[in-house]
């Protein structure tokens, strides 16, 4: 079985691959039981003064960065690399459509944001990572790790494992046709994406953040108009959390 995919100038297809659904269910699963195993690790061990840059790095990197790669792996050992399967070639129309789909991200982000915190409260709408660094301050050098994080980082691991893992295993099952895969990877994706946070408050708000985010990958057929989108919708996000990593803005 080939996939094609057309940029509206071109068609090309893709080879077929050997994992499906399941080669994601383990990564989500690797993904929900490292966070835990850390979470666990670094329980009772908090040190007086700001977050060290070692928190930073093993209790909100290392969870989804283990997962991504985890999600590469899949795709060498049982596919054709993640470049062919999960779509991450390079091309510059990509990076175009994803600065738009990011840019009405923003937007729809900014309302939707404005919109939840007055239904539910500033408290019960900020982000699990909002209210960690609002809690307790970071040092320097951790808080531009996550903001690096936050921005360019997180996104590339999210959008493997949501948009590149996850969208590849739905379109290999039968759906009668490609037009029909595709759109419901793109449904799929997208709900997963918000569920997977873990912040059953913000489900509904999440699902609008993501919405923008997949539209870019089910446009461009391809994963890196979808990061670019992703990392354009984070950034104001990942600012504003290192100004108050920094306590330079308060909650």
């Amino acid at each position: 079985m080939v996939t094609a995919v057309s940029d509206g100038r071109t068609e090309r297809t893709y080879p077929s691959h050997r994992w499906g659904f399941g080669a994601f269910l383990l990564v989500e699963a690797l993904l929900l039981a490292t966070a835990a195993l850390v979470s666990v690790l670094l329980t009772g061990d908090e040190p007086s003064g700001s977050i060290p840059v070692r928190d930073v790095l093993i209790g909100t990197i290392a969870p989804t960065g283990i997962a991504a790669l985890a999600a590469l792996l899949i795709t060498v050992v049982r596919g054709n690399g993640p470049m062919t399967d999960l779509r991450m070639e390079w091309r510059w129309d990509d990076v175009k459509t994803g600065l738009r789909f990011g840019a009405l991200g923003l937007v729809v982000t900014t309302i939707g944001v404005a919109i939840w915190t007055n239904l539910v409260g500033e408290e019960n709408a900020q982000s699990a990572i909002s209210t960690l660094v609002a809690d307790k301050p970071m040092s320097v050098r951790a808080a531009l790790v996550m903001f690096c994080y936050l921005w360019l980082v997180g996104p590339i691991c999210e959008e493997i494992i949501y948009r590149g893992l996850l969208w590849g295993a739905v379109e290999r099952l039968q759906w009668g046709s490609e037009r029909w895969g595709r759109l419901a990877a793109f449904v799929l994706s997208t709900g997963l994406f918000a569920v997977s946070h873990l912040e059953p408050l913000r489900t509904s708000l999440l699902l609008v953040i993501a919405v923008p985010i997949g539209l870019a990958r089910l446009v461009t057929g391809r994963l890196l108009g979808s990061i670019v989108a992703h990392q354009v919708n984070n950034f104001l996000p990942a600012v504003a959390i290192l100004l108050t990593a920094l306590g330079v803005m308060h909650h």
